[in-house]
């Protein structure tokens, strides 16, 4: 068979990804492939927002869990991932949170590169948005390609939390996205990517399938990249397997790493990318000593949480996560580092559900699952073996540092305080968990309760330092024509939900692979 070669390669066509490639096939004269180990997106579950969580365990995930986590009672949660046409974008709660102006400058400051500033990524978010919702010129975009809007007809316990929160000093905002994302705090009903009362938008439908009949833009399905090839330290190509055979893919000019936070690290180490001593262990050989690969792993902490049951029955609506807020645990903190989300069902863990027998039905109970978004908690991800089939181990370490359980103790007790306020009440028959439990018992909740918020992040993070992989411009130290464009070039993870600055990455790297190769 005649060799493979396109211009670019893209690894992944999810949140990031997806933007790299349909940005690059914007020119008519570069050539792209764009790798998705997963299938088709165009099913029920990713196209209706209302029941999202159905696609968490299925083939649409990739069903990482973490190793014990000792300061979980020993628990090892799921860590679910998208592997689907647009990634996580086709399969997550759909909530668009662009984080803290202080993200931004913070990375800018590890990266030494003022584009990745507040000011400088407003004006990115704005090309990417095409804002349906309270008019902000200064800060929201309304004629980017991916829709955002307010949910439509919103469940009134948004509403009444979004009162109920105001009234204890969180600031109720109209967008979450607007000023807010520059000071203490605030609450109110999430940016969601969803036309009418329920159709998603994605990465997939707003950036990928519109370019697919385009001749110079390839979309591989159900294709596992497996290794990064390298011609000497120069990235050639990528080797993959489909349909149980082995193809290696030639690339002129670079190679997009968009794996996510799991994959990007352990294909970076199966292509000898990593540190010397952990590759050496699994016979791998070094090609560049890279001790930050697989380390500095991130995730928000969600707990499963604080349920109430409905006193008539109340079917999700929209995204079934209709209302959020910001708030710190410690008043001295610099950024808000709580961030509760309205589950609109009732939600639990493997131990929480049946130990206080939540009911299946969705429309019988809410929850207001306290979120931590600023965590101190630090894991990593390793190798077990020398190839793709080997499974990752990931050690994810939730509440490791005692600093992240004294601020979720502080999110329960808050979020409690909401569902029993005043405002609450038209809507609670009665509280079903936690209750209020003593420290002892309510740490155990704590530890019993949280898990992942679906946000792994931070694996190969950029900055200048020792322990960093990528430089400002996301290309990976020591490799020429090798970039990363995902949520694992984090330098820390961002104060919110990771949709829309993975988006924004992806964004960059376009605008940085067009100007580095006179595109």
């Amino acid at each position: 068979m005649a060799e493979q070669v396109y211009d670019f390669i893209v690894c992944g066509s999810g949140a990031s990804g997806g933007v790299v490639a349909s940005q690059l096939a914007e020119n008519p004269d570069v050539s792209v492939l764009l790798i998705e180990a997963g299938g088709d997106e165009r099913v029920e579950q990713a196209r209706d927002a209302r029941i999202w969580m159905q696609n968490i365990g299925s083939e649409r995930d990739w069903q990482f869990r973490s190793e014990p986590c000792a300061a979980l009672n020993g628990r090892s949660p799921p860590l679910p991932m998208g592997k689907v046409l647009g990634g996580g974008s086709s399969v997550n709660g759909l909530v668009w949170a662009r984080g803290h102006r202080n993200d931004f400058d913070s990375w800018a400051s590890a990266a030494d590169d003022q584009g990745w500033s507040y000011q400088s990524v407003l004006e990115v978010y704005k090309r990417i948005e095409r804002w349906v919702g309270p008019a902000d010129e200064t800060r929201r975009g309304t004629e980017g390609p991916f829709y955002l809007t307010h949910p439509v007809n919103p469940n009134p316990v948004a509403l009444a939390l979004r009162d109920a929160a105001d009234s204890l000093g969180i600031r109720a905002v109209d967008d979450l996205n607007g000023a807010a994302v520059e000071g203490p705090g605030a609450a109110g009903i999430p940016n969601v990517p969803v036309v009418g009362d329920s159709e998603r938008v994605s990465v997939a439908t707003a950036y990928i399938r519109p370019r697919m009949a385009q001749p110079n833009l390839t979309v591989m399905l159900d294709a596992c990249v497996e290794q990064v090839l390298l011609q000497g330290r120069r990235a050639s190509g990528v080797r993959l397997r489909r349909n149980g055979e082995q193809i290696e893919i030639a690339a002129r000019h670079e190679v997009v790493l968009s794996l996510g936070a799991i994959n990007t690290p352990k294909v970076l180490m199966l292509s000898g990318i990593g540190d010397a001593q952990s590759l050496a262990g699994h016979g791998i050989d070094l090609v560049q000593h890279l001790p930050g690969v697989g380390r500095n792993f991130q995730d928000h902490i969600l707990v499963a949480g604080c349920c109430w049951e409905y006193p008539e029955p109340q079917p999700p609506r929209n995204n079934s996560a209709e209302f959020t807020f910001f708030a710190k645990s410690d008043p001295s903190l610099p950024t808000p580092d709580l961030q509760p989300m309205l589950e609109e069902c009732a939600f639990g863990s493997e131990i929480t559900r049946p130990q206080y027998r939540l009911p299946v039905d969705p429309s019988l109970a809410w929850t207001l699952a306290p979120g931590l978004v600023r965590p101190h908690s630090r894991g990593q991800v390793l190798l077990s073996g020398n190839r793709f089939s080997d499974p990752v181990r990931v050690e994810a370490n939730f509440l490791s540092d005692e600093r992240d359980v004294k601020a979720l103790l502080k999110g329960i007790e808050i979020c409690r305080e909401l569902g029993n306020s005043q405002a609450l009440r038209p809507f609670v028959k009665r509280e079903l968990m936690p209750g209020p439990l003593n420290g002892t018992d309510m740490l155990d909740f704590l530890r019993n309760a949280a898990g992942t918020y679906f946000h792994q992040t931070c694996t190969a993070k950029m900055g200048t330092d020792e322990m960093s992989v990528v430089d400002g411009r996301l290309r990976v130290y020591g490799i020429e024509g090798l970039r990363i464009a995902d949520g694992s070039i984090m330098p820390d993870i961002t104060t919110g939900n990771t949709m829309a600055p993975c988006v924004l990455i992806g964004q960059r790297a376009a605008d940085m692979l067009r100007a580095d190769n006179g595109l």
